[in-house]
């Protein structure tokens, strides 16, 4: 494939530092001049000699604006759509100086609500990969709009509940643009501010991290899992979220990142995840703490098998009474329908049985059992054909 490579790309250890919007706008470029051309963001993040992260997040906030569009989800690629051009047409020239613009307070909206506020969705949102999103209510609207508010507010947000209910989902659907962490118990601080990584001609450059970006650009920064990570190592993201709202990289020198209007953090948690620990500090940093549990209403808006709905609303109601720990999410029903569509409803509703923790076994079996009116066994291979 022959690539137009713009002329705003730079060599290796002379990338100069973007603003607001720029590396959007440089992206646009390169999607425009390839109009036709499927381009993966590694593709384009080699073009510009620009972090594929960046990059990424970059081709997000595009394809939801409708500034470029999701060509193919797997692997992911993005494509020009017909307004990639003018998305791109503020992209800078080589040693041209950047006229920052003026910022103007946003007007009231007519409704009277406080200037900045979010509008009321009104339907589905389409999330990065493509995937329309179902907005759910919260405090009275939808919970998109809320995340939204709760960013113009500066209220840090916190949503818990078990993997598969939608988490991610929501968050990915109300910040098109943000950048994720992942966390696990090996997360360690460089993960968040970046660390030197050494080029090929042999030198050392540092590296910022997602935090670094996410502060620099003024977009959200998804901390997933995050009370899998250390609190020593959560602690690097504190300063960040008050009213400090800076880093110093340690590092890197003794490096001070100050956040852009826009930065915002938001984290999933997973009480139940083995490991998992909600400490004082990081509780009282995110005001807003929000219970997520499956929509078992939207299974069956998704015309998934209303048995396998019944079994998961049943189990769900004796995890709530403490009788067992575990309940199908969204996310397994989803699975559900996918392996009943290959090998049968039968052979899926076995395969609930083999997904279940060892020691709720034997309560989803017979759960399962009396709702399909057959035993079913785990999946598993049988004898040689």
């Amino acid at each position: 494939m022959t690539m137009s490579t713009p002329t705003t790309a730079t060599p290796a250890g002379t990338r100069k530092r973007l603003g607001s919007g720029e590396l959007r706008a440089l992206v646009a470029k390169v999607l425009a001049d390839n109009a036709g051309t499927d381009l993966t963001p590694r593709t384009i993040a080699h073009t510009l000699n620009r972090s594929s992260g960046a990059v990424g997040n970059a081709c997000k906030v595009l394809a939801h604006r409708g500034e470029a569009e999701v060509a193919t989800p797997s692997p992911l690629a993005y494509r020009a759509t017909a307004t990639t051009a003018s998305a791109a047409a503020s992209a800078t020239t080589p040693g041209a100086p950047r006229t920052p613009r003026p910022r103007t307070p946003p007007a009231s909206p007519p409704n009277g609500t406080p200037a900045g506020s979010a509008r009321v969705v009104t339907g589905p949102v389409k999330r990065p990969n493509g995937v329309d999103y179902h907005p759910r209510m919260l405090a009275g609207m939808p919970d998109v709009t809320a995340l939204r508010r709760f960013r113009d507010a500066g209220v840090a947000a916190l949503l818990y509940g078990p993997p598969g209910t939608g988490k991610t989902s929501v968050v990915e659907a109300a910040f098109p643009d943000l950048v994720t962490v992942q966390g696990d118990g090996d997360t360690a601080v460089a993960d968040f501010v970046g660390e030197y990584t050494q080029t090929d001609d042999g030198r050392y450059v540092f590296v910022h991290g997602p935090l670094v970006r996410a502060m620099r650009e003024g977009v959200p920064l998804f901390i997933d899992d995050a009370t899998l990570i250390a609190p020593t190592v959560l602690a690097v993201v504190y300063p960040a979220m008050d009213g400090r709202r800076r880093i110093v990289i340690k590092a890197n020198g003794g490096e001070v990142v100050d956040a852009a209007p826009g930065f915002y953090v938001v984290a999933g948690h997973n009480p139940g995840a083995h490991g998992a620990i909600l400490t004082d500090a990081l509780s009282s940093r995110f005001s807003a703490q929000i219970q997520v549990v499956t929509d078992y209403d939207l299974a069956t808006q998704l015309k998934i098998d209303k048995r396998a709905v019944k079994v998961a609303r049943n189990l769900a109601t004796r995890q709530a009474k403490g009788e067992i720990g575990w309940a199908p999410q969204l996310r397994e029903l989803i699975a559900f329908q996918k392996i009943a569509g290959v090998v049968g409803a039968e052979a899926a509703a076995g395969n609930l049985v083999g997904i279940a923790p060892e020691e709720d076994r034997e309560i989803v079996a017979a759960t399962v059992q009396a709702v399909f009116g057959t035993a079913v066994a785990p999946l598993a291979l049988g004898a040689r054909i």
